[in-house]
């Protein structure tokens, strides 16, 4: 079964990722995402709907906009198309981390039979996306991994490259554009939907940089469900009449709250070409 190893890999009575099934889309344009890790190691899952599924692949240093750049990406598991729009915290078990939803759109084949295609090991293909747009191509690699050749998909190991286009640039795109679509948080925004207890004793991240981001990230979390909290709870006391100095910290107080606990629902913006400007507005 398509999902058989995705299933296999999960116990979906700790984990709120979605069980999910094969799900033959009648719609012409077909689905793709960007998913941003926070697990063992920051990464970015590449995944574009076909035959009812998500081909997934594990991207580390996340897509580029630059044509030199060759950004590894390593096949993973076929996942539902359902999971395309998850977000949110995995607490324990595989994969277990903070999921952001960094990109979403539709993509078109290049290539008149996707499967030859991906068993050739190069599918071209366009994508529209809020971040991502135009031509790119997956390549597959001979990579670390000789084994892997004789696997059903072919080998794990492929290069994900931005062809030249009105939308290659050499703006990092990660950078620019660090949030997410469906909520425009960042990873503390997401944890803090959550109960940040519980990475007391389930911390994915450990050691090196991507520990010390969970860190911070759980740290944040932590002060924003704190802020939420406050602003939510009444007076205790609200008959009684506050001395002069109770009403300067109450106001020094809810000043810092209400910055803090602000949320803004747009869609971020397209990415820029090359010409345009790198200003950061996210």
């Amino acid at each position: 079964m398509a999902l058989e190893e995705y299933r296999r890999k999960r116990d979906f009575k700790k984990t709120p990722e979605p069980e999910g099934k094969v799900v033959q889309s009648k719609q012409p344009e077909r689905f793709f995402c960007v998913q941003k890790h926070l697990a063992s190691h920051l990464h970015y899952d590449f995944r574009l709907e076909h035959n009812g599924v998500l081909l997934s692949w594990a991207v580390p240093k996340g897509p580029s906009l630059d044509p030199k750049a060759k950004r590894l990406a390593m096949k993973v598991e076929d996942h539902p198309v359902e999971y395309g729009q998850f977000e949110g915290v995995i607490p324990e078990g595989y994969g277990a981390g903070i999921v952001m939803l960094w990109d979403v759109g539709t993509w078109t084949p290049e290539v008149a039979d996707v499967e030859a295609a991906l068993k050739k090991g190069d599918l071209k293909f366009t994508l529209t996306g809020y971040k991502l747009k135009g031509s790119w191509v997956l390549v597959r690699t001979g990579g670390r991994y000789p084994a892997a050749r004789t696997s059903p998909d072919g080998g794990r190991t492929w290069l994900l490259i931005k062809h030249r286009d009105q939308w290659a640039g050499d703006v990092d795109i990660t950078e620019f554009a660090p949030k997410s679509v469906k909520s425009d948080g960042d990873f503390e925004n997401i944890l803090a939907e959550d109960v940040p207890a519980v990475w007391t004793s389930h911390r994915p991240a450990k050691g090196g940089d991507a520990g010390a981001m969970l860190a911070t990230i759980i740290e944040r979390a932590a002060n924003l469900k704190a802020d939420r909290a406050g602003a939510a709870t009444p007076p205790a006391f609200a008959a009684a009449r506050p001395t002069k100095k109770d009403t300067t910290a109450k106001k020094a107080t809810t000043g810092t709250r209400s910055s803090k606990a602000r949320t803004v629902k747009t869609v971020p913006a397209a990415a820029p070409s090359k010409k345009r400007s790198t200003r950061k507005t996210q």
